[in-house]
């Protein structure tokens, strides 16, 4: 239940920081293609975030259930793999790196499904 709040609550924390620097830091280094990239991967980040911290508290409502916590890991490395691509590819313009970006979304895709299933299962 921490684990996934404290992952969850860095993620909000990383999301507002990097939100705010690609408005304030980047938003004269980069073109209105490769910003709007960057608002995506801190978007999508927040989301996930959020998500993290409803799977913590579903951890106190429900025994420990390896449906919630594959679904903590999986948004983890969604956060990972989508974001993180985007920000380099915003960063980098290395085009290629927008080819990881799905495996990320494929990610977040799985740990909503395994929250649904949690939910139906343990409540």
């Amino acid at each position: 239940m921490k684990t996934f709040i404290v992952i969850g609550a860095v993620n909000a924390f990383l999301a507002v920081a990097l939100g705010a620097f690609g408005a304030h830091g980047l938003k004269d280094r980069l073109d209105a293609h490769y910003l709007e990239i960057w608002k995506t991967g801190v978007q999508y980040q927040m989301f996930h975030a959020t998500g993290l911290l409803v799977i913590g508290l579903l951890f106190g409502k429900a025994a420990a259930s390896s449906l919630f916590s594959w679904s903590g890991w999986l948004m983890l490395i969604g956060i990972i793999l989508f974001s993180g691509s985007l920000y380099l590819l915003s960063l980098t313009k290395i085009g290629p790196l927008g080819a990881i970006t799905p495996i990320g979304g494929v990610c977040f895709l799985a740990a909503w499904i395994l929250m649904i299933v949690g939910a139906v299962k343990h409540f």
